[in-house]
Order: structure tokens, then sequence, then C-alpha cells
């Protein structure tokens, strides 16, 4: 429960201090007076939006701070998954500065604001008087059901499964664009693929040919120089390699009477064997070289195919052209392994169809055993709230394909009459039995849930007199297991309750505040009677306020 709130620099409001106590607590006061900011400040702590506006002194932060007693509701496990410290007291804080940033802590830890958020919403549920509009959505009456039919555990199961089932859809219809685009592409791929795969390329081709075709082209230049360069150094005598023998032989004779003579030979003979080497191996490539201009054409048309290919496919060399071959090959493989890939999605996609189709089918018969109670409990309610002749159905009809919730949509059917007809609930409840069908769906929900703190913002538009106080009696009810804090107009409510705060505004200079002070026995007979028939009231208002709070 909310044991206190603090509120600093928020809207009219400066400084703001509030302790709660267990049970019914009515806060009153004119409008404007700032009820409704002080909603605002809690929505904090729970989580909501905010930025600079809400700033009374633009260059000083806003504080809001709520310390609630959370020792009994479960919620040991929150705290060690977020790695937060545990005690019997929770202090939910938030910090907005000038600059428009804004902080959350739980408990002095700093943590994200969906974090803040999370636990805010097992502490406190606020019903504010758009939610009224939301009883006539089907996600809400749905959300209803289902929390009054304890189907958390299993929504969690069947949400895991639906983004499975989601994700194998998304990968199935990828798979199949893929596969199609790639099937029209096939006879692309095979063609590209055929032509390189028949020029029988191979790594470094074009270099061996093109130095090949070089040699070629100047074999006649290469006979005549190397046959030049043999006939020099071993034709017809005299030549080099004899004339430098016959010089090594009168050298040889000199080695006994010269003592260089010996070092000049040894050199002669290493210069002689080079020079045979030279001449055999010039010898060899005149014999070899050979000028065949068939054999020209041959390399020619293979270079102009390497050429051609490279031109087209816009590469500069062999080694990238078997890499597009490969790439080729690897298209036209992937074109058959998407038949199997689609195959085996659309295997998984039925077992995941299946296994939602039995979640939803539980969810399904979980949410229609909790119909006659939910229908029940709301006609006892608005029969007890003035509505005698109340009728209140759960209709269910079977979507056609799953949805984030199940395969059900649920409509809340009413009828104020015996005769009218049972319709939904937009169409044909009026503001005052909106805010009665409100009031018995906030009965289930405080019946079906741990939360320990209900806000009611002036569930009571549209009902007066005995009405009123059966409401009264109602919330006065709830607040006896759960804190229950309600913003009312009406006296026959506001009389109900255990703790009364009076909201109020004030100005001091040229600015205006708005403060709020708990009310003691005698200042809550006159805060009623206020209530029942204005600032100036009479003693049959004092009269009638006693019988109220009696």
């Amino acid at each position: 429960m909310l044991q206190s709130l603090s509120i600093n620099n928020y809207a009219l409001i400066e400084t703001l201090n509030m302790n709660f106590q267990p049970g019914f607590t009515i806060l009153t006061g004119e409008t404007g007076a700032g009820k409704s900011i002080i909603l605002g400040a809690i929505g904090l702590i729970l989580g909501q939006r905010a930025d600079t506006s809400v700033l009374r002194n633009k260059l000083e932060k806003c504080t809001v701070e709520g310390i609630f007693r959370i020792k009994d509701y479960g919620l040991e496990p929150f705290f060690e998954t977020n790695e937060l410290d545990f005690d019997e007291q929770a202090i939910l804080r938030r910090e907005i500065s000038p600059t428009g940033k804004s902080r959350a802590f739980i408990n002095d830890t700093p943590v994200n604001v969906s974090l803040l958020r999370e636990l805010g919403l097992k502490l406190m549920d606020i019903h504010s008087q758009h939610q009224n509009l939301e009883l006539n959505e089907k996600h809400f009456q749905l959300k209803l059901v289902d929390l009054v039919a304890g189907n958390e555990a299993l929504l969690k199961e069947y949400a895991a499964d639906f983004k499975t089932y989601l994700s194998l859809q998304g990968k199935l219809a990828e798979t199949q664009e893929l596969a199609a685009q790639s099937k029209a592409d096939l006879d692309y791929f095979e063609f590209q693929f055929r032509q390189l795969d028949e020029a029988r390329l191979t790594e470094n081709e074009q270099e061996q040919l093109e130095a090949r075709l070089e040699q070629m082209t100047h074999a006649e230049e290469i006979q005549t120089v190397f046959g030049h360069m043999a006939l020099a150094l071993a034709g017809d005598e005299p030549n080099i390699l004899a004339t430098l023998k016959e010089s090594m032989q009168q050298i040889g004779k000199l080695q006994t009477v010269w003592p260089g003579a010996a070092d000049l030979f040894r050199r002669m003979e290493s210069c002689y064997y080079e020079l045979k080497d030279l001449a055999e191996e010039a010898e060899s490539i005149a014999e070899k070289v050979e000028h065949d201009p068939e054999k020209i054409q041959i390399v020619t048309q293979r270079l102009d195919l390497i050429y051609s290919l490279q031109q087209k496919h816009r590469v500069g060399t062999v080694a990238e052209l078997l890499a597009l071959k490969n790439e080729f090959g690897a298209k036209i493989q992937q074109v058959s392994s998407y038949d199997q890939q689609i195959e085996t999605l659309q295997k998984e996609l039925e077992v995941q169809k299946s296994k939602l189709t039995k979640l939803a089918g539980k969810l399904r018969e979980s949410r229609k055993s909790a119909s006659k109670p939910i229908e029940q409990r709301v006609i006892d309610v608005l029969q007890n709230l003035g509505i005698p002749n109340a009728a209140f159905r759960l209709n269910f009809r079977e979507l056609p394909d799953f949805s984030p919730t199940g395969s059900d949509e649920i409509s809340f059917l009413f009828s104020a009459n015996r005769s009218q007809e049972l319709q939904e609930i937009s169409k044909i409840a009026s503001g005052g039995e909106m805010s009665r069908l409100m009031l018995a769906v906030k009965t289930l929900v405080t019946s079906a849930k741990a939360l320990p703190t209900i806000v009611f913002d002036e569930i009571d538009t549209g009902i007066s007199g005995e009405v009123a106080l059966k409401m009264g009696a109602i919330l006065k009810q709830l607040s006896k297991t759960v804190q229950v804090i309600n913003i009312t107009h009406l006296p026959q409510i506001a009389a109900k309750g255990d703790q009364h705060f009076h909201v109020f505004k004030y100005d001091l200079g040229d600015q205006t505040f708005s403060s709020i002070r708990e009310l003691g026995r005698d200042e809550r007979l006159k805060e009623i009677a206020t209530m029942l028939s204005g600032e100036n009231y009479t003693e049959t208002a004092i009269i009638a306020a006693q019988e109220l709070l009696q």
C-alpha cells in the first residue's frame, strides 16, 4: 500500500507531503484545485512520460517520491531478477531536471523508467475518467477476462510461441520471395556459368599465353640473334671457343716458368666452359623457336576469348572470372536448395501452428470458464448500484487467425432494461451506467489481483442520490482488501472514507499554489456540508452531513 507521497516543484505544487492509511482515503476539492495535478505526480513514479512543462520553477528540478509497503505481495522475485535490494518498504522516486532529463530510482538505485513502470503497475492501479472509454475497447475487455481467469502464465507461454510463429512466417515469406526471384534468374545464371565452364580457364593461363604469343611473333628475330651467337661462339673455325682454347693451351705451357700463368689458365678455363654453355643454349633456342602462323592464330583466338569474357564481366584477371563462375554455380545450387528450405520452414510452421492452436484452445476454455462468474459479479454490482434489471454477457468470437493474445475476440454486452436487447457497451450505456459498469469491473480486478492500492478519479461521474450511497458502500467494502484512494465530488461517497484530504488553491503575491491538508472530524463535517449545499451551508446541511458520517 502507499504509505506516503511527497511532491516538489510540480505544476502548481511547490511542496506537498501526504501520509496515507490503509482502508478508504478520500480526496475532495473544487474543480481546478489540483486533484488531477496530484494524480499526474503519482503518474510520474508509475513511469509515465514527462518533460519540463511540469516544472513550477523552471530553474529547479521536480521530485516525486512514493513510499510503498510491499511486505506481503510476493515481489521478492522481481527485486532479485532486477538486482535490487528488497525491503518491507519500496521507495519509488522520479526526478525531472530543468534540462528535461528524467531520472528514476527504486530504493535509491538508479533504474530506467520502464522498470519503474513495471514495478509501479504491480503496486497501484489508477482509474482515470478516460478509462471509462477503454471499457468499450475489445482489447481492454479481453485483458480483463484474462486477469480474472488467471491466464498470466498461459499468455506468457502463448506469446513466446506466437513470436516464434511470426518469425517463421517471416522467414518463409522471405525464402519464397528469394526462391521466386532466383528461379526467374536461373536461366541467366546457367548461361553465364556454362559459358565460363566451357572456356576451361586456368588461373595463370592468360600470363602464359601472352608470353608465348610475344615469343612466337618475334620467332625470326630470336632465331637470327641466337643463331649468330651460336655461330660466333662455336661455328666454323676460327671461332671464339677455338681461339680461346688455343690461348689456354699456350698459357698452360708457361705455368712452369711464370707463376701468374696458372691463375690466368683457371680463369680462362672458366670462361671457356661458360661460353661453351652459352653456345649450346643459343643453338638450342635457335633450333626450338619457330615461326608458325597457325599456332599464333590458335593462341590469339584463346586470348581473344579470355579478353572478351573479361570485358563482358568487367573484370581484369582470369582469377576473377573463375570466382564469378563459382558464384554463378553457388546461385544455381541455391535455387535448388530454396525448395528444401521452404519445405523445412513449412513443416516447422505447421508444428508451431499446432502448438498455438492448443494454447489458444486452453485460453478459450479458461476464458469461458471465467465468463459466468464475471457476468454474475457484474450483474450483482450493477443491481446493487440501482440497475435492478441489468443484464451483462460476454460474447465470444473466434478469430480467423492467431492474434498476440490467442484467437478470441470478446465483447461486453449490456442492457439496463428488461425489454432492451443486449448490445455492446459503447452503443447503449449512458455516462452514469458506464461509471457503474467500470466500478463493477474494478471489483473484478481487485478480487483477481493482489494489487496493494487502487485509485479512482471521479468514478462516480453521472450518478447521485441513493446510487451514490451504494457506490460508496461498495468502495468501502473494496477497501477492506485493498487500499482505495478516491477522488470524488459526491458527499455520499466522501462520508464513507476512513481518511479525508482536502485539495485547495491559494494565491501568494502574484502566484497561485495548490496544496492539500488532512481533515479532522469537525473539518470533515464542514467539508461534507459544503459539498451538500455550497460554501454557505445551513444547519440542515450540517445535520445531513452528520448522518452521512454516521
